[in-house]
């Protein structure tokens, strides 16, 4: 088994779940330039080079494959759109035209930024994609380049995952708990509202999906619809940050570079409809922890809150606690980022 994209958070805790299970019959691959990022069966690849995907595709003969490659960085994708291109198509294009021609199960990635939120969100599989920047356009041409290329594949768009990142800057949580942590401030939006889901739902569903033959997109948000602005009070209050830190805006007040999308909030009923059950829990687990309105992180503090809590309830699912990757700390020999 193949999994792309260690250095992002779907594909990172995706290794270390699938790992856990398979042992050496899984391999995860990074760009040379994440030397940080190591460990048994993590292998630097650089997607640019077709001799050496083609040579590692030839040692391990991959059946099945993960692919969560891409740069989701908006500035970067909307000032250098040939980068964009290179990272988010062509290094999805080798993987697929590899696999097709294997014969390989293929879960892609894909992202709720295909859309723009210009219709208010709840958008399912039949809403034709409306991306608002580079990165969102680019995806929708990586999915094509997957259906096109692999009969045998699966595209999930999903949203925000939550889970550890290998960096502890990669992720939703790690960033906004990054700033709070060190006394910065952090600034979110009010109007771009996103499905965020536990990657621990996550890795089970890529589990049960390259077990299936279901073929096809399909959206994969989780059940609660979220602002940035709702997801950072959820992130103050359970972790005990200063309350004063959180700083909301509209999007609008952002600026013009990067644009940033409204509500894309996802539909997922005709994933549950072809699992034949619902596979995610919402984020947060608990309801006690969904903000009510824009001063509730003002009002509402929790007994047990810190940085502990954090990693119980928002990295974690603590109704079906999955695997837990290995600390980011001991891949960086300290904790530099804290």
């Amino acid at each position: 088994m193949l999994i792309t994209g260690l250095a992002g958070v779907p594909g990172y805790n995706a290794y270390h779940y699938f790992r856990s299970l398979h042992g050496e019959n899984v391999v995860g691959i990074r760009q040379p330039n994440m030397w940080p990022l190591k460990g048994e069966g993590i292998i630097a690849c650089d997607l640019d080079d077709d001799m050496a995907v083609e040579a590692l595709w030839e040692k391990y003969q991959f059946k099945t494959v993960l692919n969560t490659i891409g740069s989701c960085r908006l500035k970067s994708c909307e000032l250098d759109p040939k980068m964009a291109h290179r990272v988010n198509v062509l290094g999805t294009q080798r993987i697929a035209r590899l696999a097709g021609r294997q014969g390989s199960r293929v879960i892609h990635l894909s992202i709720d930024l295909v859309f723009g939120g210009r219709d208010g969100g709840n958008y399912t599989e039949e809403d034709k994609p409306d991306p608002v920047t580079v990165y969102g356009a680019k995806m929708v041409e990586a999915e094509r380049v997957v259906r096109e290329s692999v009969d045998n594949s699966c595209v999930l768009r999903i949203s925000l995952p939550m889970g550890i990142s290998f960096n502890g800057h990669a992720g939703a949580i790690d960033w906004i708990a990054s700033r709070f942590r060190q006394g910065k401030p952090a600034t979110l939006y009010f109007d771009e509202v996103r499905t965020p889901v536990y990657t621990d739902c996550l890795n089970r569903l890529f589990h049960r999906l390259l077990s299936s033959s279901i073929t096809g997109v399909f959206h994969a948000g989780g059940l609660r619809q979220l602002s940035l602005y709702q997801i950072a009070q959820v992130v103050n209050v359970v972790g005990g940050y200063p309350p004063e830190l959180l700083i909301g805006c509209p999007r609008i007040d952002a600026g013009p570079m990067p644009p940033r999308a409204g509500n894309v909030t996802m539909n997922s009923d005709k994933l549950d409809d072809v699992l034949g059950s619902s596979w995610a829990d919402p984020w947060p687990y608990h309801e006690e922890l969904v903000p009510t309105s824009r001063d509730w992180h003002q009002l509402y503090r929790h007994s047990e809150a810190g940085e502990s809590l954090v990693h119980q309830w928002l990295y974690c699912n603590p109704h079906q606690p999955g695997f837990v990757p290995p600390n980011r700390n001991s891949l960086w020999g300290g904790d530099r980022f804290h």
